[in-house]
């Protein structure tokens, strides 16, 4: 079993191929450990895009990657990811990277080279900040960035030039190291069918009908917040601001409330969210005698 620590470097930048914004890597480091963490080879690769011609300014600067470095040494997105997966060898791999946001560029990439989104040399990953924060004292939960986390773990990162891949690999692979436990890692390590890379770039939703395929409002029940009791609509709900509102009344306490109800899609449900408000007493009646007069 080996460990493929990963990290890769992108530019933001208009891609006039795909015709917008896109995230197009432009270096892929990796380092590979034995089952011991020890480094037994590593890979980097500077890639020459499509979709541009030239670097940000915010890439330039961040990593010191110069347009001339990228022409002279960099090939095709393809060409590379298909070297990277050869020596890689996935099979016998788990992958790492500092959170999943390589792993999302990685697989939007790999979707505007292949057509699809199933980056199928990696079998198993595992997400080292994830994994490394469940050590750290950290009560607010906060994301931390790869640079913080060393400092935490008391890891010397003076030589290192950080937001180049190869560096960003040896750093990641030192805080792994710090708090390795074979059986705790497991735990963090899941299984990438073609489903986990749908998950991934599944961007969630708020619904904004009433009803369709995945959500009926109708069927959303609303319970008074007093007794416990299931409202009933008395009024017709409206959508803004990714809310359906609307009122409800109990036939048991007879109050009327303003009820709030939001639905948002992700990969697997639809999550729903349900609030209440007492309506008061004039706006209550004049509902009231509204809907007699109906």
């Amino acid at each position: 079993m080996n460990y493929i620590v990963l990290d890769f470097e992108w530019n933001n930048a208009y891609n006039y191929a795909a015709k917008k914004f896109t995230n197009d890597i432009i270096e892929i480091g990796a380092i590979k450990l034995d089952k011991n963490l020890n480094i037994v080879d590593t890979f980097k690769q500077l890639v020459k895009p499509d979709g541009f011609k030239k670097l940000s300014n915010r890439c330039k600067n961040l990593t010191n990657i110069t347009n001339d470095e990228i022409k002279e040494n960099g090939i095709s997105f393809k060409q590379a990811i298909s070297d990277f997966a050869r020596w890689s060898d996935g099979d016998n791999s788990v992958f790492l990277s500092w959170s999943n946001s390589d792993l999302y560029v990685l697989t939007d990439n790999y979707f505007y080279a292949y057509g699809n989104m199933n980056v199928g040399f990696i079998k198993r990953y595992c997400d080292a900040q994830k994994y490394c924060m469940s050590f750290l004292d950290n009560p607010g939960g906060n994301q931390i960035a790869l640079s913080k986390c060393a400092e935490m773990m008391d890891i010397d990162i003076s030589n290192q030039v950080l937001h180049r891949a190869l560096e960003d690999c040896y750093v990641t692979a030192e805080c792994l190291k710090k708090v390795f436990d074979a059986k705790s890692f497991d735990n963090f390590v899941v299984e990438c069918d073609s489903r986990f890379f749908e998950r991934l770039m599944f961007k969630p939703y708020y619904i904004n009908e009433p009803k369709n395929e995945y959500f009926d409002l109708d069927k959303v029940e609303i319970k008074c917040p007093d007794c416990g009791c299931i409202t009933d609509r008395v009024d017709k709900f409206k959508f803004f601001n990714n809310t359906f509102k609307g009122a409800v009344k109990c036939p048991k306490c007879k109050k009327t409330y303003w009820a709030f109800v939001r639905a948002k899609k992700t990969y697997d449900n639809v999550n729903i969210k349900i609030s209440t408000t007492q309506m008061n007493r004039k706006r209550a009646r004049k509902l009231d005698n509204s809907n007699k007069s109906k």
